[in-house]
């Protein structure tokens, strides 16, 4: 028998790569570039896992066609994360630029090594798509903690080790563990810190290296120096630093310690002039920094490889496509004609999420187990049939089977420092990309924004426009007949197999469907349609938000008085002993709630031993053992009313309050947590009465339901006057804060009303005005042009024997009004006739309650227009954005103040708003998963969003610390989008203020009338007082 003619074989197909490629460079099915003619010359590229190949170009070739070669020879989809890297003759270590030939930038290509490393480092890690990519960012990380780029406390250096070795030798076993330690050193101090990575290891059971890779990156991320490549530097003054650059802008380190950052958005123009470099800033008129910072570097060539990495980071994450090619001069030059060359990270999403592959395998080097690409790196559900010995493996300690390799290719390698253990496999089917058998017809779609969120408050426009939050490794696509491709044989899945008995993973969070619930074509519904699943599913995602609100009091603020004891321990102890119970206890009702709704979706076996499709069993439990904490809820108020008077006598503790309240968590401002859980009672409540009216009286629910209820009731009904007169307090301070000019403005009796924009007629023509109407005074404002950008008062009409009259005849002004008082008279306009009906109808109900009272008020609103303290003095408590601004030196920074609040987006969209309507906004909270899709983009966005105080706030999932950004939804019209707009999905509605437009979907026909009824009551507002009309003085 003639055996067949041995082949070359090519770098793509020892890996077991088909012929027809689609890499990251290439458009889709397209083979590598066929090469220029001429001499071939061998370039030696060194990969992450340090093994060197040899590849063979032409002499004449791009960089581009190496580079392209180095991807195809990884079967590697989104390779534009990453470049190859050399020291050239300067001994500098710079990037090879692809457009150039390859022989004008390498001399002497037999005695250079390249390095093909991560060179774009995304600031989420879930944008990237493929395993392989986290696979290959999980060995530059393990490589930056080797030599020490990566640096971080003792405790994640720990914890990033003990994924590694997860990763590489699979579960814990001590000695395993010890040798595989003492034989491989990860991090610098590995020795004394053996301890803490065997307890981290031993935590890891079950986990496969997809799974450690996705959580390694995950912790990696949130490091100072993630991605970070320092560029020695001094500022003018001569003192060392170091620039970098990240996706967010250029970075300014002292050391390893970031001590500035300069936004994308906030750079105007970046350049160097010999050894200079230039950051010119875009004007503040808030900020009396210089708007060009010059930095010196150790010489000419330094400037430039910096410069030029500035411009590459920019492009790729900013811009939405490749820069196109300047028109060559036809006479003179002028500057550099380098430009950014390759996909845009936003191109790269959209290319994988549109792009349909054929998964090989890849072998991961030093790992001793293997995984499967094709089953996230997040448990799943074993198949049933099909998988004989293949499903094989030991069993972990915990006592389920962790996710086992579908089956194993072959493949010869010449190099034996290239042979590895598979580590991925993906299955496919009528060439879909496939993911875990229990997520069949389960599609999510998400791609990067078009346009920046102009509205976005934290500073994060340009975050939406370098890509989406992407979707987890989780959310793949999966075989729609039950079937799936083992080594090109069909493997058939049983449908609505149990779970493996292990608990779903941290990172993952509901699924969104094109449909709002799984399609059930050919199979059974994996998730309950009940509206009563979907009640309950509110209550789930609405306790996880408050929960995170109570620790802002019981953690974050908790630390923030412990580090500094400025704090009176009397109060200290009056705060945190009675909010610790309330948040014990309401940690323990989120773990049942969150186990009564996997027990409902049957992602546990509980299910099989009862009927827990209810919760109003869990509801009734609740409301008991809140009865038994009634009295530190009632605590709390007095916790605030405390709070506040020592701010009073303690400038240190005002200090402390205003500096927390700058921090990212505190999203909101600090007295509103302290009225958290007295909200929440009123959320249960709500959430009750629509239970008990879906049930009918036969449901095996309602009894419970309706108990519960009973006692929540009881409960509010116990509680709403210290409801009522905490709000109008808490409203009263957080006011106080946004004016200059007045003194004592939370005074006994006092009742906030409305606040809003009206126009205010004078000698000059209508003049924007802030009013801020009280029970006993209507007070007219102007935003001042200090840093802080604080209200002045102008003047103050007490209601006492104020008439009111409209007035558009009489001036030809529309929508005008004019007050009487009784020393002088005010002609006012609103925007629209229905602002001028809510102020008129609340001035009128104004005017007779305080004709009612007592005569005039004794206390009018005491000013100091001509107190020693100017504006700019009382206006140094607040200060600027949330962003970081650029500074007078590199080492400064501008101190954030309060431009975000009510009051200004008032302002800048001419509304009201009135104190109805606050306490409608704080009471109907509600929190979940939701798509987010932009006016000009074509894909969906997964964002975990919260609303409450008039605004959206957007998390990437539920247990960040705090939000990304928000959306004030103050002017803001909501509406059903129109055929027209070709929005062809279920449950979708439309957020749009002039220009703006934002479209959100949700899961359910529930949910979408849910989150439509509550934006719609922050987006009309509301001028009648609650009917309990509050009478009686507020007494504090």
């Amino acid at each position: 028998m003639v055996e067949p003619e041995e082949r070359p074989s090519v770098a793509g197909q020892r890996l077991g790569a088909p012929e027809s490629l689609g890499i990251s460079t290439l458009e889709p099915g397209q083979r590598p570039p066929t090469m220029p003619p001429g001499r071939q010359i061998s370039i030696r590229v060194q990969m992450l896992d340090d093994t060197q190949e040899v590849f063979e170009v032409s002499q004449r070739a791009p960089g581009k066609a190496l580079f392209d070669l180095v991807c195809s020879h990884l079967n590697l989809v989104e390779g534009d994360y990453f470049g190859l890297e050399f020291q050239d003759q300067r001994k500098m270590i710079v990037w090879l630029d692809l457009l150039k030939p390859i022989l004008k930038q390498i001399r002497r290509p037999k005695n250079i090594i390249l390095r093909f490393v991560v060179k774009f480092f995304p600031p989420d890690h879930t944008q990237l798509l493929e395993e392989l990519t986290r696979y290959l960012f999980a060995l530059q990380i393990k490589h930056d903690l080797a030599c020490g780029r990566l640096t971080c406390n003792e405790s994640s250096a720990a914890l990033l080790v003990a994924h590694i070795v997860q990763s590489e030798i699979g579960d814990f076993d001590e000695v395993q563990c010890k040798q595989h330690l003492l034989n491989n050193k990860y991090i610098p101090e590995q020795d004394t810190l053996m301890d803490k990575i065997i307890g981290y290891h031993r935590k890891h059971v079950g986990q496969t290296p997809a799974e450690s890779d996705y959580q390694l990156l995950e912790i990696a991320r949130r490091l100072e120096m993630y991605g970070v490549r320092l560029h020695p530097a001094k500022d003018r003054e001569g003192t060392r630093l170091s620039l970098a650059v990240a996706h967010s802008g250029v970075l300014v380190f002292q050391g390893h310690t970031k001590i500035n950052a300069f936004n994308w958005s906030k750079v105007r123009k970046l350049s160097f002039k010999r050894k200079r470099f230039l950051i010119k800033l875009r004007p503040d008129l808030n900020s009396n920094c210089q708007d060009t910072l010059e930095f010196m570097m150790g010489s000419r060539d330094c400037c430039k490889v910096f410069w030029k990495i500035c411009v590459e980071y920019h492009a790729f994450f900013r811009l939405f496509e490749e820069p196109k090619p300047k028109p060559k001069p036809v006479l003179f030059t002028r500057g550099s004609s380098f430009r950014f060359s390759g996909r845009t990270q936003r191109q790269v999403i959209d290319y994988v999420k549109d792009t349909e592959f054929k998964k090989v395998p890849f072998e991961r080097k030093h790992s001793k187990i293997q995984s499967n690409s094709n089953l996230s790196p997040f448990p799943s559900r074993q198949s049933a049939e099909g998988q004989g010995e293949m499903l094989q493996r030991n069993a972990s300690a915990s006592g389920h089977q962790a996710d086992s390799p579908l089956g194993r290719t072959q493949v010869t390698v010449e190099n034996p420092a290239l042979q590895r253990y598979t580590g991925s496999l993906n299955s496919q089917t009528n060439g879909c990309r496939n993911g875990t058998s229990d997520e069949a017809d389960a599609r999510l779609k998400p791609s990067p924004s078009k346009q920046q969120a102009e509205h976005l408050s934290t500073g994060l426009a340009s975050h939406s426009a370098k890509g989406p939050v992407s979707r987890s490794p989780q959310h793949s696509e999966s075989p729609s007949a039950g079937q799936m491709m083992v080594n090109g044989q069909k493997q058939s899945l049983s449908v609505g197999q149990s779970p493996d008995g292990r608990q779903p993973s941290p990172l993952t969070s509901p699924l969104l469907y094109d449909a709002g619930f799984i399609r059930a074509d050919d199979e059974d519904e994996r998730f309950p349609t009940d509206k009563a699943y979907f009640i309950a599913k509110e209550l789930l995602t609405t306790e996880r938000t408050y929960l995170k609100d109570l620790e802002v009091i019981t953690v974050s603020f908790q630390k923030a008085v412990l580090k500094d004891e400025a704090m009176p321990d009397s109060l200290r102890n009056l705060i945190f002993a009675n909010f610790e119970p309330v948040y014990k206890f309401h940690e323990t009702f989120l773990k049942d709630v969150e186990q009564r709704l996997a027990q409902w979706e049957g992602r546990s076996n509980a299910h099989i031993k009862g009927d827990y499709q209810r919760v109003g069993d869990v509801m009734l439990k609740n409301i008991q053992g809140l009865k038994l904490l009634s009295s530190h809820l009632q605590k709390h108020s007095e916790s605030l009313l405390e709070l506040e008077q020592s701010c009073r006598s303690s400038r240190r503790l005002e200090v402390l309050c205003r500096d927390f309240e700058l921090q990212k968590v505190c999203y909101l401002p600090l007295n509103i947590f302290f009225l958290r859980p007295l909200h929440r009672l009123l959320h249960y409540k709500q959430i009750l009465e629509r239970l008990c009216k879906h049930y009918p009286p036969t449901h095996d629910d309602f009894r419970d339901s309706r108990a519960a209820l009973a006692d929540v009731s009881e409960l509010v009904l116990q509680l709403h006057t210290t409801l009522m007169k905490m709000e109008n307090f808490q409203k009263l301070l957080e006011l106080k804060k946004d004016l200059v000019g007045i003194d004592s403005l939370a005074a006994p009796g006092r009742e906030f009303i409305r606040l809003g924009c009206l126009s205010k007629l004078s000698g000059k023509g209508l003049q924007q005005r802030m009013f801020f109407l009280f029970s006993d005074v209507v007070m007219y404002t102007s935003r001042g042009l200090t840093a802080s950008n604080q209200f002045k008062v102008h003047g103050q009409l007490p209601l006492y024997g104020m008439t009111i009259r409209e007035s558009e005849d009489e001036w030809g002004v529309p929508y005008s009004f004019t007050l009487f008082g009784q020393r002088q008279s005010v002609v006012v306009a609103a925007s629209s006739a229905s602002e001028m009906e809510k102020w008129i109808e609340d001035i009128r109900m104004a005017i007779e309650l305080a004709d009612k009272s007592n005569g005039p008020t004794t206390e009018i609103l005491s000013s100091s227009f001509s107190d020693s303290k100017s504006p700019e003095d009382c206006s140094a408590d607040q200060e600027s954005e949330d962003d970081l601004s650029s500074s007078r030196s590199s080492l400064e920074r501008q101190t954030p103040h309060r431009g975000n609040t009510t009051v200004h987006v008032c302002w800048h969209r001419s509304t009201s708003v009135s104190m109805v309507d606050f306490s409608v906004a704080l009471e109907n909270q509600l929190s979940g998963n939701l798509l987010r899709k932009f006016k000009n983009s074509n894909g969906w966005q997964k964002l975990w969003v919260v609303f409450t105080n008039f605004s959206l706030f957007f998390y990437k999932t539920h247990q960040d610390e705090y939000p990304l950004a928000s959306l004030p939804l103050l002017g803001y019209s909501i509406t059903i989008p129109s055929e027209s707009e070709n929005i062809h999905k279920d449950y979708v509605f439309k957020l749009h203020f002039k220009s703006h437009v934002y479209y959100f979907r949700s899961e359910s026909e529930y949910t979408f009338e849910r989150w439509m009824e509550v934006i719609r009551s922050a987006t009309c507002s509301s001028s009648v007082l609650r009917s309990s009309s509050r009478k009686d003085p507020l007494v504090y």
